[in-house]
């Protein structure tokens, strides 16, 4: 269950097929859809919002997270945990235009996939 703040602003994250966790510009989690909930159940779901994303992080990771995020700057890369392989997506969003926070999208991939070079 994602938090709206009543607005309504992050409902389009709750039925994405994956996991999105957005957190504004100090680093507090503002809303999680029903994936990252249960991704992060063991560290306690739904309870993170309201938290920092940095303190969710264990070194060294918790140290390059707030470079990328002082920096601004998007950070891409794979991981396999539990025989699933993921896609982490963490970038920068803007409100207005200007630096709002950050937003991090955990997608499941296949471990072979089609890569397409278009011209």
């Amino acid at each position: 269950m994602c938090e709206s703040n009543g607005e309504g602003k992050w409902d389009w994250i709750q039925e994405f097929p994956a996991s999105a966790t957005v957190c504004d510009a100090a680093g507090v989690i503002l809303a999680m859809n029903d994936r990252a909930i249960a991704a992060f159940a063991a560290d306690g779901g739904a309870a993170l919002i309201g938290k920092n994303v940095l303190d969710c992080h264990p070194e060294p990771a918790r140290t390059k997270f707030r470079e990328i995020m002082a920096g601004r700057r998007t950070n891409v890369y794979t991981i396999e945990k539990r025989g699933v392989k993921k896609l982490i997506y963490q970038a920068p969003w803007t409100k207005n235009g200007a630096y709002a926070g950050f937003i991090e999208l955990a997608l499941e991939i296949p471990f072979e996939m089609p890569h397409f070079v278009r011209q």
